[in-house]
């Protein structure tokens, strides 16, 4: 039988990938290949394998990403490289990863790299290769760019920690957010594994960064934390019990980012899936709600206030909007008198718009017009809000009101500007 060519590989492997979308790469300082005639190098373009994520700062990061091979011993239901899937095959070695990035790399056409892989033989020889392919990169290529490797939780715990030496940020992908869940569609998997994974890698974490405090000479250590994913849509899990898992991962394991992926129905599925994938904006509004966690001071109570009794997230309006015409006691808030939190909890104004009000109003008081200079949504922001000018009816008494407010179906990925 004849072997696929580089090309041929690649096009497979990349395409497998793209099911994984725990890849930005937001959380850590870029690092510029030794070899660089400038000592900087910012590359974006389309073809395969190179998906793009964004820093914090605004730059555009382009990766490639790839697996090491789909050929896979576990049968997860869900995925399309299980071993009962009937899908083209390809593997690539770690040299040939290592050759295949470092070739991207100078022609500018990324700046690092996303790998993840098929179980192979076992998965302790499967973690062994990716760190190969990552060893290979910094050591003998003084590749200086991104690397976010995918660890494997039920390898051997002394390679899962040694990822951490190599790769700028390591994901362990939590799969599904409930047990029951991953005992139905993941049988080859353990929460309590994954878990372990997880706290062995927060803790290696922990101490890597201490060393760098202590020892100036210390190696750097997962300097962009750790990151995992789950699919939503697949099993019966309420956004309640979505956002309860996600919070417990923050705050467990100091997971700097859960990515939530909307299981999309694959070739040949297993009878135990559903037919459909769930709605987009479903996966939007898990996105919001864990920003007002992480962002805006929200608790997990005041995520869960926002959803229906079965536990679902509205999807025709945002979560913090939901939240608003849940709590409407709580508002209006003066704009030029209400603490900070209690302005972030004001539909329609993000970060952005509050810190400018915070200190725009040390100079005057704030009015409308001043607002409309700092907000993108005045009609969203004013049932909400007093300032000089102007003071809202008592919102109790407004019946219409999310019909007022809510946004139209074509403003309804915005909410955070």
């Amino acid at each position: 039988m004849t072997q696929p060519s580089t090309l041929e590989k690649l096009a497979i492997l990349a395409d497998a990938a793209k099911y994984d979308a725990s890849c930005a790469s937001s959380g850590t300082t870029r690092r510029d290949s030794k070899g660089s005639k400038t000592g900087k190098g910012i590359g974006s373009t389309e073809g395969m394998g190179i998906c793009h994520a964004y820093a914090p700062d605004g730059r555009c990061i382009s990766l490639l990403k790839v697996l090491l091979t789909n050929h896979c011993i576990f049968d997860c239901h869900y995925c399309i490289n299980r071993k009962s899937s009937n899908v083209r095959r390809a593997r690539f070695s770690p040299q040939e990863v290592a050759d295949l990035t470092m070739a991207f790399y100078r022609r500018n056409y990324i700046e690092g790299l996303f790998l993840s892989s098929g179980i192979i033989k076992s998965s302790s020889h499967t973690m062994e290769q990716l760190i190969e392919s990552a060893r290979i990169l910094r050591e003998e290529y003084e590749f200086r760019g991104y690397i976010h490797l995918k660890t494997i939780p039920e390898a051997d715990p002394e390679l899962v920690r040694r990822a951490g030496l190599f790769a700028d940020r390591v994901s362990i992908n939590v799969e599904l957010p409930t047990v029951a869940g991953l005992t139905r569609l993941a049988p080859d998997k353990s929460a309590p594994r994954i878990a372990g994974a997880m706290d062995l890698m927060a803790g290696a974490i922990v101490e890597g960064r201490d060393a760098r405090r202590r020892f100036r000479h210390a190696p750097r250590y997962a300097p962009a934390g750790q990151s995992t994913q789950m699919i939503v849509g697949a099993d019966a899990a309420s956004d309640a019990e979505i956002m309860t898992k996600s919070s417990g991962l923050y705050g467990a394991f100091g997971m700097r980012r859960v990515y939530y992926s909307a299981f999309s129905p694959i070739p040949d599925a297993s009878a135990v899936l559903p037919l459909k994938r769930p709605p987009l904006m479903r996966e939007h509004r898990l996105y919001q709600s864990d920003w007002l966690m992480r962002f805006y001071g929200y608790s997990l109570d005041d995520v869960h206030a926002a959803a229906d009794p079965g536990g679902m997230l509205p999807l025709d309006i945002d979560p913090k909007l939901a939240f608003a015409l849940k709590f409407r006691d709580r508002f209006p808030v003066d704009v030029n008198r209400a603490p900070r939190e209690l302005l972030l909890r004001v539909p329609g104004l993000g970060v952005r718009a509050v810190n400018g009000i915070v200190s725009a109003r040390r100079m005057r008081r704030l009015d409308l017009a001043d607002l409309a200079r700092l907000t993108q949504s005045l009609t969203k922001v004013r049932p909400f809000i007093i300032a000089a000018d102007w003071r809202p009816v008592i919102l109790a008494d407004r019946a219409d009101l999310r019909a007022i407010v809510a946004p139209r179906a074509s403003e309804q990925l915005e909410l955070f500007a």
